[in-house]
Order: structure tokens, then C-alpha cells, then sequence
């Protein structure tokens, strides 16, 4: 048998040398780690932060103020730095950031300002951190119980354990198993609200909300990159057929569920078979595409106008607020699809009892599909876009209530009237606050209100994504 050569692989060219001047942002010099990133990205990286003004040098030395790594944990950095100041020679005390902050900062074109979130976390068992590295206490070391309790950004440095977890509380729910799928999201809850990126298990320490079989799956991802079981189950038929179906506007797990079972697998067999549909449904598999399409917040503040001046033609002095998401969108608009229902409330019959109802609250309201005209945007072709817009009627008195019920993550309202019923004694709902204790309804002109009466600090709308 003859033997074929090893073909040689091709080396990715390394940066040029850094620049001779201090770019436009002198106190600034940056380093990029290869590892896990690759010559080649490294290289692409280096070039398109050198055409934004910023230096970067292709050697660490005591001049370098931010190290930048991607896929590494704070661990690695720290030894890959205390290696680098050893073969130099030199000290110097850089940040060692995740990937993040650079591409924020390449988006902003300067550098923004360094979160927590942006840095990497590095723990030491035993022993003295290296020069120019500071040992951390461990993440979890103060975390609230509550969610409701925590401030949690939409944006995080956890979103790899934070994703494998979700999906399978995803997973738990289409197969009917809710006490999974609240294990698993409380456990994503957490990390989402630490403040900086896990590098470690024992980082988190004994933290209530993560059980072990959320430990085992933050294990597996932070050694391997990845989870068999979450990778398993992206790949499954079943899950990817639910997954699909209930973001049909109108489908819930069970009517998912029957489909699956009746041998629905795509959209099109669904038109082609002739399922019988709601009107809702109809709707909902009319429009998929633009439905599940992100909506930018200044499109959601359009909306806003636009309903604002239909509710003062109708009812002059009234309030409109945009909660929830905020993911709607612009100007002028017909409705697709409207469904309305009567508020059915009424405060002398009391509150629900905690985990009474399934739905949430009793105002008048209207789940509708506006057809919204676009340029330049998904549906341009056509001159329009369905956008998805609720629209809740809720009396003066009660309307703080309301907006609380309707700003935040589900897990976020959930952990909020667990607190209230298990810590206060206390009933919430999107109507009102009731204190069982003195048989007593609790007034609240605003949300903050109504955190003073639970005994808790005010978290913003923004930090409410647990």
C-alpha cells in the first residue's frame, strides 16, 4: 500500500503588527486570547477593531488594559495570563473580559463601559491568585430565594447554561411534567441573575433552585460545551413538532399534543390534511412567519401612538402604557383578527385563591392581529407586516395592578405571588392585593406601591426577565 503524504494545514495568517500610534482610545489596549477562538477569527477580530480606532496588540505586555476571550473560563484566562506575564516579564493588571463586551463595543464603535456581566469570573480552590488576578467569592453567595427578589437583565453571561436549561423545562412542559419544567426554570432563573459568568460548579455553592439534576446539566456544559440530553432532545421529532406548533397564535400544548398524536408533523400538513381550526388558529397559521418575527422596540412605541389616539377619540383621558414584552410594531393599521372579552371582575367577590385560575385576571380584552404598514422591513415586498397586539381594559384603581401582572417574565409574576402568599400571607393578582391575616384589601396607586406593601425592594420592568 502506498502512502500518501499529510497534507499540511494551511496556517491563518497572524494580526499585523499593532499599530504605532495609540488609536483614537489611548487608555485602551487590547489582547485576544486564540484559544478556543482560532487563528483565523482572531485575525478577522484584530482587523475590525483596528478599522474602529482601537489598538490591539498581538503579545500581551504590561501595556495591555483589556484581555478578551471567547469560550474560555475565567480559570483559563487567568493561568493563560499569569503563563503570558512569566514569559515576558511583565506585570500589569488587564480586565479579562468575555467576548461580549467586545462586540458590544465593537457595535457602539468605542469602548463601552465594563458590567459584571463582562467579566469573567475566577474562582481558586486553595493557593494565591497570580499576579494582576483577584480572587472572587463564589457567585451564588448572596442570591434571594424569590426571583422576585433578584434583579435579572434580558442580557447575561450565562445564556449557553441558561438555553440547555430552558429547553429542557421546554421539553418537561410539552410532555405534561409542569414540576420538571418549574425545576428547570427556576434553576435558569438563577444563573440568569448571577452576577457574572459561571466558570465553575462549585462557584454556585448551596443554592436553592437548582436541584441535581440541573447541576449535572450546568456540569455537562461547562466541561464539554454541551449537553447529551439537551442536544438529544433538540433532535427529537416530537419536540421540534411541538415546538413548532405552539408558536401558531391560538395553539396551546394540549391541542399541540393531539396534532402530534393524530401524525401532524409540518404547517403544511396542517393545511393540506384540513385540520379544523379556530378562527384564532386560522389566523395564526396565516400570518406564522411575521408573527414569531421580533419587533423593535420604536415600532412597539408607534403602536402605542396609534392606539393612543383611538382611545382619546373614545374615552379622552384615559392611559395607555406598553407592557409586557414590548415586541410589537409602526404607523398606520387594520385589524386582521380581533377576539374580546368582558371583564367579568367584581372586588366584592374577593381574590382568587392562589393557583385557582389558569388565566390571570378578568379585565375587558382583546387579542387581535394589526396589519401594520412597513418599509424596509420583513413583509416590505407587500407593503405590510402582521404584528400581534393585546390589548387590556383595566379600571383606574386597579390599573396598577394590572401593569404589574403584565410586565415581567411568567416566571418573574409566578415567583411574586408565591412570595406574596407563602412570606405575606398575602393574595395578588393583576386586580388587586389582599392581606388574609387582617382581611383587608391593600390600595396601591403605582408598582411601587405595591412592592412596599410586600416588603420588597422595587425591581424595574427592565430587570424582570427571571
Amino acid at each position: 500500500m502506498a502512502l500518501v503524504p499529510l497534507k499540511r494545514r494551511r496556517r491563518a495568517p497572524s494580526p499585523p503588527a499593532g499599530p504605532p500610534d495609540a488609536g483614537r482610545f489611548p487608555a485602551v489596549v487590547l489582547c485576544l486570547v486564540e484559544k478556543r477562538m482560532g487563528a483565523s477569527r482572531r485575525a478577522f477580530l484584530t482587523q475590525l477593531a483596528r478599522a474602529k480606532g482601537f489598538r490591539v496588540d498581538r503579545a500581551y505586555s504590561a501595556a495591555v488594559t483589556h484581555v478578551v476571550s471567547e469560550q474560555n473560563s475565567g480559570n483559563e484566562v487567568a493561568r493563560w495570563l499569569e503563563q503570558q506575564q512569566e514569559e515576558c516579564g511583565a506585570g500589569g493588571d488587564p480586565a479579562l473580559l468575555d467576548i461580549s463586551w467586545f462586540t458590544e463595543s465593537m457595535g457602539a464603535g468605542r469602548p463601552v463601559e465594563i458590567e459584571s456581566r463582562h467579566r469573567l469570573r475566577v474562582s481558586w480552590a486553595g493557593g494565591e491568585p497570580g499576579n494582576g488576578v483577584t480572587a472572587l467569592a463564589p457567585l451564588g453567595q448572596q442570591m434571594a430565594p424569590y426571583a422576585c427578589q433578584r434583579r435579572t437583565p434580558l442580557l447575561h453571561s450565562n445564556q449557553p447554561l441558561t438555553e440547555a436549561l430552558e429547553t429542557l423545562a421546554e421539553e418537561a412542559g410539552f410532555s405534561g411534567s409542569e414540576g420538571r419544567s418549574l425545576a428547570f426554570t427556576r434553576a435558569a432563573s438563577v444563573l440568569k441573575a448571577l452576577p457574572g459568568q459561571l466558570s465553575a460548579l462549585e462557584e454556585l455553592g448551596p443554592l436553592p433552585g437548582i436541584g441535581e439534576h440541573s447541576r449535572r446539566v450546568i456540569q455537562d456544559v461547562l466541561e464539554d460545551g454541551v449537553s447529551v440530553e439537551v442536544e438529544r432532545v433538540k433532535l427529537s421529532e416530537r419536540y421540534r413538532t411541538m415546538k413548532l406548533f405552539t408558536k401558531i397564535f391560538g395553539v396551546g400544548v394540549r391541542t399541540a399534543s393531539r396534532w402530534y398524536q393524530e401524525g401532524i408533523r409540518t404547517l403544511v400538513d396542517l393545511q393540506e390534511r384540513n385540520t379544523k381550526l379556530t378562527r384564532q388558529q386560522q389566523a395564526g397559521l396565516q400570518h406564522y412567519e411575521d408573527l414569531n418575527t421580533p419587533v423593535e422596540r420604536g415600532e412597539a412605541e408607534s403602536i402605542g401612538r396609534m392606539v393612543q389616539e383611538a382611545v382619546q377619540r373614545f374615552l379622552p383621558g384615559a392611559s395607555v402604557t406598553l407592557a409586557g414584552a414590548v415586541c410589537l410594531s409602526p404607523h398606520q393599521g387594520l385589524i386582521l383578527y380581533q377576539h374580546s372579552q368582558e371583564n367579568s371582575f367584581a372586588l366584592h367577590e374577593g381574590p382568587e385563591p392562589p393557583g385557582g385560575r389558569d388565566v390571570l385576571d378578568r379585565f375587558e380584552r382583546c387579542f387581535s392581529i394589526f396589519r401594520l404598514e412597513v418599509q424596509g422591513r420583513p413583509g416590505a415586498a407587500r407593503g405590510w407586516k402582521a404584528v400581534r397586539v393585546d390589548l387590556v381594559v383595566a379600571p383606574v384603581g386597579q390599573f396598577p395592578f394590572a401593569l404589574l401582572g403584565w410586565t415581567g417574565s411568567r416566571h418573574f409574576e409566578r415567583e411574586l405571588r408565591r412570595f406574596a402568599g407563602h412570606e405575606r400571607k398575602m393574595v395578588l393578582n393583576s386586580h388587586t392585593l389582599y392581606d388574609t391575616r387582617l382581611n383587608l384589601f391593600l390600595p396601591a396607586a403605582s408598582e411601587e406601591e405595591i412592592f412596599q406593601h410586600l416588603g420588597l425592594e422595587y425591581v424595574p420592568p427592565t430587570q424582570r426577565n427571571a
